[in-house]
């Protein structure tokens, strides 16, 4: 990669003290460009959400603080006078590069604002890494948020090319461009899957999937379920780890499976998987699904590369642009009856070993150093 003079960068994003796959990865961004030898420090939110609009049990790790990493909580999602002030706080700093992470409309208001801010001390460049510009749950005022934030940037990042094609209908004239996801490799080596089973208790030469993740209604966790009432996948033992915490009401996922009698076919940890945990569950795996009902990309592939698990992923969003099919994985549509045929597949004609042969090399399309050069590259730094 060609020698770019060191920045000072900010990072404005979830992070410690806060949990979740956008923190992990905007700490780990932090580190990647430290490792470039950038002055980098992550802004991250006092408030992120407000309680009343928070689905999970507690917005905050368990974890301990990251090592060598400056993260300052100072941002408040909601209160216009804090967003006048850290802005001001920035545009005297002069940052060579401000980098927002923008997943949902909510933060808009509070994203646009500091860009604008910042941007007239004539120097900052401010670029954001896009997980999602039309959200996967919709409500009336996000066209109107995410405008504003858009309005507040120079350029744009997007980690799928569903994204993109999305951000052309805010603007067509700022520079943007798609970079896949990168892998995470944060939450530890990879265990032998034997050891990993024994630690969660599972058995040793058994039949396992993997669901993890928070689980919202766009996940399609029902249309799992319901695959995994087909006869044949109860015939040949295989069973569903579901590993993460119910953003949803979990009565209509418990009415199905009761209704299909799948009690004994699954596993359940229903609470966040803190990060120390989470190579355990892959490790253990012989396949992660996501039969999402809408996508962009997702973090929960990338740690599947990572831990060179074969994949199985529905058609939607940006998700076929990570899994090609049949080569480290499926895609299928979200139809029932496909998913468990695809299922029964991995199994029947033992595709795992070849799986992971080719994601050893697939698996390099998605580095640090890539994102880092087009996120330089949109920003003209």
């Amino acid at each position: 990669m060609a020698t770019i003079k060191k920045k000072h960068i900010v990072i404005i994003g979830p992070a410690y003290p806060l949990r979740g796959g956008l923190a992990t990865y905007n700490q780990l961004l932090a580190i990647k460009l430290q490792d470039q030898g950038h002055q980098v420090r992550i802004v991250t939110f006092s408030l992120q959400y407000p309680s009343i609009l928070f689905p999970g049990k507690t917005q905050y790790s368990t974890d301990p603080k990251p090592e060598h990493l400056d993260i300052e909580v100072s941002l408040n999602s909601v209160n216009p006078l804090n967003w006048v002030r850290l802005g001001r706080k920035l545009k005297k700093e002069k940052p060579d590069l401000i980098i927002f992470r923008y997943w949902m409309p909510f933060m808009g208001p509070c994203l646009g604002t500091l860009g604008r801010i910042v941007s007239k001390n004539k120097h900052t460049k401010v670029i954001a890494i896009a997980d999602n510009i039309i959200p996967h749950e919709q409500r009336f005022f996000d066209s109107a948020f995410t405008r504003y934030f858009v309005g507040g940037c120079d350029g744009f990042v997007t980690m799928s090319e569903s994204v993109l094609s999305d951000l052309k209908q805010f603007t067509t004239t700022k520079p943007a461009a798609y970079n896949p996801h990168p892998m995470y490799e944060s939450f530890g080596p990879q265990l032998e899957k034997a050891d990993a089973r024994k630690k969660l208790g599972l058995q040793e030469d058994g039949k396992y999937l993997l669901f993890f993740g928070f689980i919202r209604k766009y996940k399609g966790l029902d249309i799992l379920l319901r695959a995994f009432a087909d006869k044949r996948i109860q015939e040949a033992g295989i069973k569903l780890i579901i590993a993460g915490e119910y953003y949803d009401k979990p009565d209509d996922y418990q009415a199905i499976i009761k209704e299909c009698n799948l009690e004994n076919a699954l596993v359940q940890a229903n609470d966040f998987i803190p990060d120390s945990e989470v190579s355990t569950y892959f490790s253990a795996a012989d396949m992660v699904v996501q039969t999402y009902k809408t996508a962009t990309q997702s973090g929960v592939t990338q740690i599947a590369y990572y831990y060179h698990n074969p994949m199985l992923v529905t058609d939607v969003g940006g998700l076929a642009e990570l899994v090609p099919h049949n080569k480290v994985g499926y895609v299928t549509s979200p139809d029932i009856n496909e998913i468990a045929d695809a299922i029964l597949d991995f199994y029947s004609n033992s595709r795992e070993t070849a799986f992971i042969e080719n994601i050893k090399t697939e698996r390099l399309r998605f580095t640090w150093d890539s994102m880092i050069a087009k996120l330089f590259e949109v920003g003209e730094v």
